[in-house]
């Protein structure tokens, strides 16, 4: 009787061993946790797959995003080809530019509704340091200060390698400033809060006033009008200005031209310092760009469309 009792126990016990096996075996294996990290240079390289849309364990702004539907861009829209105002346009459709639809196809792998709040430059940084929006698409680029106060992405867009920044004055001018030290007594600017800015401030030492103006048109305006004799200004942008604006009697000065350090390449995207699952999300989208080349046929389509309106 005692052996037969034991009998039953030994098979209960292997039939419960075999069951456990088999429970072990379907059981989905875990999944190890994503280490988000910045680069040694302070600014995020890693990127997720974006194709099924926020992750389930989204945190943060990524997860708040989530829950509400809506993700908020900040953006100075006065900066074509990346980013200007369509006339034709109203409403939220009339924010154009490759900047612009890299934040829509962020919003749509997300699967939320996009709304760009438009501002000052000096204010895009500061919007999404305090929470005020989610992210900054701007044509923004990377300075460590920056990097100290929000997250930055990867690049997105980078020129071909040639000076970035340069110096506009009045044609009439081309003769009396040739070189920096040209500028010594003389009012100079560049739009406040931007790399111009800092490297005006690294590059020219000498001078009567230097100015820090809200916007880059208004950099343009005030040499034009002779309030100020020259700025510093991305070198790209103020060809086509130029190139748009036959009449505006500026030019860029010959050879009068800074480049920028490796670090500091690439236009990029911000966002709240800490989110780094975010920044993640944005660099997948950053990554799809990339890959497909799309960002730099959205920009020759606007470059096309902001020649059209004369900008």
């Amino acid at each position: 009787m005692k052996r037969g009792f034991i009998h039953i126990l030994i098979a209960l016990a292997a039939a419960f061993a075999m069951l456990s096996a088999l429970a072990c075996a379907q059981a989905e294996p875990e999944t190890p946790e994503v280490q988000y990290i910045e680069n040694e240079w302070n600014f995020v390289d890693g990127s997720m797959d974006v194709s099924a849309g926020i992750p389930e364990n989204a945190e943060g702004v990524l997860g708040r995003i989530q829950e509400t539907g809506v993700l908020r861009v900040a953006t100075e829209p006065y900066f074509p080809p990346q980013e200007f105002i369509d006339p034709d346009l109203s409403g939220q459709e009339s924010y154009v530019g490759p900047d612009m639809e890299m934040a829509r196809l962020i919003a749509q792998r997300m699967g939320v509704e996009l709304v760009i709040i438009p501002m000052d430059f000096t204010e895009v940084l500061t919007a999404v340091a305090e929470g005020k929006c989610d992210l900054a698409i701007s044509a923004l680029a990377f300075t460590p200060a920056r990097a100290a106060a929000v997250e930055f992405s990867k690049g997105y867009f980078f020129t071909d390698g040639s000076p970035n920044c340069g110096v506009i004055i009045r044609k009439e001018d081309a003769e009396a400033i040739t070189c920096v030290d040209d500028l010594d007594g003389r009012n100079i600017a560049a739009q406040s809060g931007s790399l111009q800015e800092s490297l005006t401030a690294e590059h020219m030492l000498r001078y009567r006033e230097f100015r820090r103006l809200p916007s880059i048109q208004s950099v343009y305006d005030a040499v034009q009008d002779g309030t100020m004799d020259a700025a510093t200004v991305d070198i790209e942008s103020a060809r086509q200005y130029i190139l748009h604006n036959p009449d505006c009697g500026l030019m860029l000065v010959p050879g009068l031209e800074f480049s920028l350090d490796e670090q500091y390449m690439g236009d990029r995207v911000a966002g709240k310092k800490g989110e780094l699952q975010l920044m993640y999300f944005v660099n997948g989208v950053i990554d799809e760009l990339l890959e497909s080349d799309q960002y730099n046929q959205w920009y020759k389509e606007s470059e096309a469309r902001a020649a059209e309106l004369g900008m």
